[in-house]
């Protein structure tokens, strides 16, 4: 059997329900937005950083961008919160808020000072084009549409850092160890990242996440499926994007 790929995917969903045992509206639209969702997961960046090879500059030049991000990604969490339809839907995103705010805050001020960026650099930075383009494509899923293109954005944001940090947390040996990272001789700033990321705990809220767009989305009019699909396969492809600028720019990059 070929590579899962957009074009061998079918193009609706009710096409790919149809011929798919179990189908869930999330992996159809994973299957469309290959191969850059395997690019994103496997980037030489996730690659790097699990094995402790990722050039210091390069990821700092990610944090400072990562960071600039945070502030729209809480904003459109904060928005999702409104538009979920009933408690049960609104706690997870509440949850997650808290740790975003509070002990992921912590880890990017911990991680500037261990990296020797200095306050200017990351207090009010100008964001890189892709950082430009995610902050820009959060606002509109949030503005434009419902709850189902919000998480349109905000399922594959997650997702992917979920994929990679677990399979980097696999390869030191039972991935559901606390923390995942434990017995990888890596510092602070690269273990904590993936433990963030493959923690159970987060896992399980990509998995409320999932289990919220498979719903709605299912729900979802053709035409408005397709709006999602467009908004999920955008977020991935900046997510590929976003990886590579940060090489880019730590090349070019003299302020530190």
């Amino acid at each position: 059997m070929g590579a899962v790929t957009a074009d061998s995917t079918p193009a609706s969903y009710d096409a790919y329900a149809e011929t798919t045992a179990d189908p869930r509206f999330t992996d159809w639209l994973r299957e469309r937005s290959e191969p850059a969702w395997t690019d994103a997961i496997t980037h030489r960046f996730t690659r790097e950083l699990g094995a402790g090879t990722l050039d210091e500059d390069v990821y700092a030049t990610y944090l400072v961008q990562d960071y600039a991000f945070l502030e729209a990604l809480v904003g459109t969490f904060g928005f999702a919160v409104g538009q979920a339809p009933e408690i049960e839907a609104k706690r997870p995103l509440i949850e997650f808020l808290e740790t975003i705010t509070g002990e992921e805050n912590d880890y990017f001020r911990r991680s500037f000072d261990a990296l020797d960026v200095p306050d200017g650099r990351w207090s009010d930075p100008d964001r890189s084009p892709t950082a430009a383009a995610l902050v820009d494509l959060l606002g509109r899923a949030a503005r434009e549409g419902g709850y189902a293109e919000t998480l349109a954005v905000l399922v594959p944001a997650e997702w992917i850092y979920r994929e990679w940090a677990t399979a980097v947390a696999t390869e030191y040996g039972d991935p559901d160890t606390e923390p995942p990272s434990d017995g990888a001789d890596l510092p602070f700033y690269y273990a904590e990242w993936i433990d963030l990321h493959a923690v159970g705990s987060f896992v399980a809220f990509v998995d409320e996440l999932r289990d919220q767009l498979d719903a709605i989305g299912a729900e979802c009019s053709p035409r408005r499926q397709r709006r999602v699909e467009e908004l999920f396969r955008r977020t991935v492809d900046l997510e590929v994007a976003f990886f590579e600028e940060c090489y880019e720019s730590a090349e070019g990059d003299d302020r530190r």
